[in-house]
């Protein structure tokens, strides 16, 4: 598993993008492609593409108003360059979430690995359980304000 360290550090990385604009969940993804800070070797017009392709799949919509959205491959192998982009949208979207919750957060991950992936989706999944976490989320906190929340939360 994914320590909260560990996700704290993918958080930083990724950073927080904030009134992430959008109609449809192609402009959201777009607008965040446009902003975020991206590996070396990954463009824009790529990494908006294969979130919304992975979309087109399945929801990404977890529950709670929170999004997991992620590529529907790999786009690097460097461990160095997973992270965790953090976006708050300036509107809530239907994403078919299993609850029927419009989403209001999107952690967008990028991983080197599926193991890599599947340790942070099993980290955030936990963080997600945390009602006092789940509702700084709607405060829409910055990256450190979100770290130092995961830190209290106790993940090994």
């Amino acid at each position: 598993m994914v320590s909260s360290a560990d996700v704290a550090m993918l958080i930083r990385r990724g950073g927080v993008i904030k009134n992430v604009e959008g109609e449809t969940l192609k402009d959201v993804y777009d607008y965040v492609a446009a902003r975020a800070k991206l590996p070396e070797g990954v463009t824009a017009e790529v990494f908006s593409e294969e979130l919304y392709m992975r979309e087109q799949v399945l929801s990404t919509a977890v529950g709670n108003s929170i999004a997991i959205p992620h590529p529907r491959r790999t786009l690097f192998k460097d461990p160095e360059d997973e992270r965790i982009i953090v976006c708050y949208l300036k509107q809530p979207m239907d994403m078919h979430a299993p609850d029927s919750f419009s989403v209001h957060t999107m952690f967008i991950v990028l991983s080197s690995s599926a193991q890599s992936h599947l340790g942070v989706l099993s980290s955030l999944a936990k963080i997600f359980r945390n009602k006092e976490f789940v509702r700084l989320l709607s405060m829409q906190p910055d990256a450190e304000q979100l770290i130092r929340k995961i830190s209290t939360l106790g993940l090994s």
